[in-house]
């Protein structure tokens, strides 16, 4: 089951992550939110440890940064 997040708006969002290879050939994993649960275009997945979401209280956008 993927990280479910409703944000101020009432909209459900579910965290998903994707592989991705960056031009110098570094492999690195980034993580969106998308209102389908199966994941969109990347894996559904939990939350990360070091991670917590944040909220823009104007447009309701999720994003993630790490825990101070």
């Amino acid at each position: 089951m993927a990280y479910s997040h409703v944000n101020e708006k009432g909209v459900t969002y579910y965290l998903a992550k994707k592989d991705v290879v960056l031009k110098g050939g570094k492999h690195q994993v980034i993580y969106f939110f998308t209102k389908t649960e199966d994941g969109g275009k990347g894996t559904p997945c939990d939350l990360p440890e070091n991670m917590e979401v944040n909220e823009n209280p104007r447009n309701g956008f999720l994003t993630l940064k790490k825990k101070a």
